[in-house]
């Protein structure tokens, strides 16, 4: 219960950051490198902290293959965003 709190809580807090960062940095590139490298390690602490909550293997497979979706769909995402950013003059 404590580890699960624990992990849930960190991965909310890198949330925050994250989008505090978004809101705060100047251009769009450095706000994209904020935001993306924050919710990725939020949602892995997320996943961790729900993993023993998961009502089995398969539940617990499922957690984890939304994650790594997450991950390459954000890493796809980020470089369109980044590309036309920087051909827009960022």
């Amino acid at each position: 219960d404590i580890f699960s709190a624990v992990a849930v809580g960190l991965g909310v807090l890198c949330f925050v950051a994250g989008t505090l960062g978004l809101l705060r940095f100047p251009d769009a590139l450095s706000r994209l490198h904020a935001l993306t490298k924050a919710d990725n390690l939020g949602l892995g602490l997320i996943v961790l902290g729900l993993l023993p909550r998961a009502g089995g293997l398969l539940a617990a497979l499922e957690l984890v293959a939304i994650w790594l979706l997450v991950l390459l769909a954000t890493g796809a995402v980020s470089q369109i965003i980044a590309e036309t950013a920087r051909g827009e003059g960022g």
